[in-house]
């Protein structure tokens, strides 16, 4: 189940927010479950907001929405102020993947890029099958620990002090190895 720093009233605006992107598109669930990949079912209890998404649910609709999860994430936040300090950057979880999101920087509609901060746990292992952006520009920088990154076909193991450039066209894949977690900033710029 996700969680966030600024309360639970983030996972309900979520669900609200899923629901008001697919209706706007005329699509019933079932088209939904269709381009996502998602079973109906799955989809029907997150716009009702009887779960939460996983990490990689989340990217399965932001792909199909063509949006980043910042931004996605900062579309049910209220307006976003120029300055967020630590305590007030939104924090999420996905227990069962073991990988925790901190957007550090307030994303913007108009504006193209946003750091992100990842953790995961070591022998956690998150795929996500497209970018929610075709041809999305990546620079994850590893903080602390380790951390095998598989981009369009090319495995990388980044360790502390490495940053890591492309821009993602396909699936992709964060793995901590360990044995320690690792913590790294993602800066994610549109195209």
């Amino acid at each position: 189940m996700s969680e966030t720093v600024a309360g639970e009233g983030l996972d309900v605006r979520l669900a609200e927010r899923l629901a008001q992107l697919r209706v706007q598109r005329g699509w019933p669930l079932d088209e939904l479950a269709r381009r996502s990949g998602v079973s109906r079912s799955t989809l029907s209890r997150l716009e009702r907001g009887e779960i939460s998404p996983t990490a990689s649910l989340l990217n399965k609709l932001c792909a199909v929405y063509e949006r980043t999860m910042s931004r996605l994430l900062a579309e049910v936040e209220s307006e976003p102020p120029q300055l967020v300090r630590a305590g007030a950057q939104p924090v999420w979880r996905d227990e069962e993947s073991g990988f925790v999101r901190r957007s550090v920087s307030p994303p913007h509609p108009g504006l193209r890029g946003e750091v992100v901060e990842g953790t995961l746990r070591p022998g956690a292992d998150i795929s996500y099958d497209a970018p929610p952006v075709p041809g999305l520009e990546q620079h994850i920088w590893a903080l602390e620990g380790a951390v095998e990154i598989t981009a369009n076909g090319h495995t990388h193991v980044v360790e502390a002090g490495d940053c890591l450039r492309f821009r993602l066209w396909g699936s992709s894949r964060f793995r901590c190895p360990g044995p320690d977690p690792v913590r790294y900033a993602l800066l994610i710029v549109l195209p």
